[in-house]
């Protein structure tokens, strides 16, 4: 890896974090400051590629600055006093756990944007999409980069508006109950955890996450750890989503614009698995080790009933939508995610931070093929679609049609693949749980998940049977292939999911020093 001085990566993390705020309000300029365009819609489009791809490669320099050699350290920080009342401190920072969703979130961004140049979805002025995609990328990235409690809280609601916006103005049928359900439900979810955030910073007398994941909850008694997990651990869920708190996310999935959705499952559910590991596991371990089982449960709950869903959906005439049949695998995928936090191992753990990344790679690339198809044929009824394509997507769309498959294999957990190592690990996680847990339930969980890869199994290959395979009807209208500004937005997606289920190594090496330290007792 390349040599960069602190100072320099102190000033790329402040950038990626802030850059893209900066761009929404450049976008709403009368003339904003993009690539001169054939019209102003199309100079203002370019302007979101143009920064969103100035943040990706701030990102990717950062990668490279990264000391992998101590990925369990924090690097590029920045620790400013911000409300000395309250010792409220503007500190960033990233290390193992925080680095890979931050490059993820930066690389979708800039692929959404990239699409939405060619395939602006229909709907009001593009200077509010750009905006509000900016607005988006700056929350969710602040996200993952910012190590205060408060700050965190901020960056998690930023989030909020501009995908409600981009749901109830850019998206189809049904946007505007979607966009309410989805706002409803997170801001609820958010008051409980911002109670839970308060008690900590007020009994452990800062908001600091790296002082409080040290001192590993020694400062906080067991019934205020509890308190704590339970009410934080509500607004994580229902941002994961964790069954029964998922309601929220089929509808807001149907309704989204295809970029809308793809950032919705590739980064958004993200932030609240993420907020588990960094503020829960560390800072409030007691706590957590008592409802561990209780999570666990509701994990392979979701598994199962994500995965029942989604074959409920996929079968013969059944008018299943194929957007809201992935949003449930969601459902499912991050069932395993919650499982691998569950059992407190480094193992587990590990499984549940690989398998976000490649949930995000994959389903953003469903996400992305879906709308493909929908543009295509005005649909994503799987009965239409079927008669639409004669069942034959392979014979009238060769290209397309297998990347369809390749992302449903990729997203069963075909080995060699990114969706294998996750889920994988999550269930050796669940085989040898922490010494604190109850290794019999564990075990019965790690069985409940393992019967749920065998169902996600047969969903996807039933919706692969349903609308690829089948032979070319002679009066089949013609079903335009990949076009070339999708094959763009596409292949970064399908190389890492390969790369990343060859060589796994790449991400567990970051990933494991860090959640080494972590469960330890904090980060330095």
């Amino acid at each position: 890896m390349i040599g960069i001085n602190e100072s320099v990566m102190q000033f790329l993390l402040a950038f990626v974090v802030v850059g893209p705020l900066l761009g929404a309000v450049a976008a709403l300029l009368p003339a904003p400051p993009g690539l001169k365009g054939k019209s102003p819609e199309q100079a203002v489009l370019r302007h979101g590629v143009t920064v969103t791809g100035a943040i990706l490669v701030a990102a990717i320099v950062l990668a490279l600055g990264f000391d992998h050699d101590h990925p369990s350290k924090m690097q590029a920080t920045t620790d400013i006093s911000w409300i000395p009342a309250l010792d409220v401190r503007i500190h960033l920072g990233i290390d193992g756990i925080s680095l890979p969703l931050l490059v993820l979130t930066a690389l979708l961004t800039f692929l959404c944007a990239l699409y939405s140049y060619f395939k602006m979805p229909a709907g009001p002025t593009p200077k509010a999409f750009v905006a509000l995609l900016l607005v988006l990328e700056s929350g969710t990235l602040a996200t993952f980069a910012v190590l205060d409690l408060l700050l965190f809280f901020l960056a998690f609601e930023m989030v909020l508006i501009p995908m409600y916006f981009l749901i109830a103005r850019w998206g189809g049928e049904g946007r505007t109950a979607a966009a309410w359900r989805f706002i409803l439900y997170t801001l609820l979810g958010s008051v409980v955890m911002l109670l839970g955030l308060l008690l900590i910073g007020i009994k452990a007398g800062t908001f600091d996450m790296v002082a409080l994941a040290t001192d590993n909850g020694r400062s906080l008694t067991t019934s205020v750890q509890v308190i704590a997990v339970l009410a934080i651990g509500l607004g994580l869920a229902v941002k994961t989503p964790m069954w029964p708190l998922h309601s929220w996310l089929p509808d807001a999935h149907t309704a989204a614009p295809t970029v809308g959705s793809v950032l919705l499952a590739g980064v958004l559910l993200k932030m609240g698995t993420y907020g588990f590991v960094r503020i829960l596991l560390p800072i409030a371990p007691d706590g957590f080790a008592d409802f561990a089982p209780y999570l666990a449960a509701f994990a392979v709950v979701g598994i199962i009933y994500g995965s029942l869903a989604c074959l409920a959906l996929a079968k013969q005439g059944a008018k299943g939508d194929l957007k809201r049949l992935i949003a449930y695998s969601s459902v499912g995928h991050m069932g395993f995610v919650l499982l691998g936090i569950a059992t407190m191992t480094p193992t587990g753990v590990n499984g549940a931070l690989f398998a976000n990344i490649a949930h995000g790679l994959i389903t953003g690339l469903l996400f992305f093929l879906v709308g493909a198809l929908k543009d295509r044929t005005g649909t994503t009824d799987l009965d239409t679609l079927a008669e639409q394509t004669g069942a034959a997507l392979y014979g009238k769309a060769p290209r397309l049609g297998g990347l369809l498959a390749f992302a449903a294999v990729a997203s069963l957990g075909l080995p060699g693949l990114a969706g294998f190592w996750g889920e994988m690990l999550a269930l050796f996680g669940a085989f040898d749980p922490a010494d604190d847990l109850s290794r019999p339930a564990f075990l019965t969980f790690m069985a409940i998940a393992a019967f749920g890869t065998l169902l996600t199994a047969a969903y996807l290959l039933a919706v692969v049977r349903r609308v690829c395979m089948g032979a070319v009807p002679q009066d089949a209208p013609k079903l335009a292939d990949v076009h070339a500004y999708e094959f763009a937005a596409w292949t970064p997606l399908v190389a890492l999911t390969v790369v990343a289920g060859l060589w796994p190594k790449a991400l567990l090496g970051l990933t494991d020093p860090a959640v080494q330290q972590l469960l330890a007792g904090g980060t330095r």
